[in-house]
């Protein structure tokens, strides 16, 4: 009998000792972590990659219409690459969601990278 009482007390008691600390909903240290990541990602990692893109775009324009003006392998290589450019554009910015789409259904958007260290300039 007084094992199931002690059972029946620990079972109500167990989660007030749990959450005595708190709760800390931003996810603590790996939660900034991921933060930071996904803020890296969507304004670092894909504006860079859609420039490389757009350059691989251009360049694949360039060869076909300026370089290829009378030679076929020229053009038909300007012509593979653009369109190589513009599925890369595609991926992009179906990438593009997915980082926006766990950084807002997360809570973790935000502008600013928290625990960077500071130098303070005497």
């Amino acid at each position: 009998m007084q094992k199931k009482i002690i059972g029946l007390l620990s079972l109500f008691l167990v989660p007030t000792f749990a959450s005595a600390r708190g709760f800390d909903p931003s996810g603590g240290a790996f939660g900034d972590l991921l933060a930071n990541i996904l803020i890296f990602a969507n304004n670092v990692l894909i504006p860079f990659i859609i420039g490389i893109g757009f350059l691989a775009f251009v360049w694949g324009m360039f060869k076909f219409f300026i370089l290829g003006g009378a030679d076929e392998e020229k053009k038909e290589q300007g012509k593979s690459l653009m369109i190589h450019a513009t599925i890369g554009f595609v991926l992009i910015i179906v990438f593009f969601g997915v980082v926006n789409l766990l950084t807002e259904s997360t809570g973790l958007s935000g502008d600013t990278i928290r625990n960077i260290p500071r130098v303070v300039v005497p």
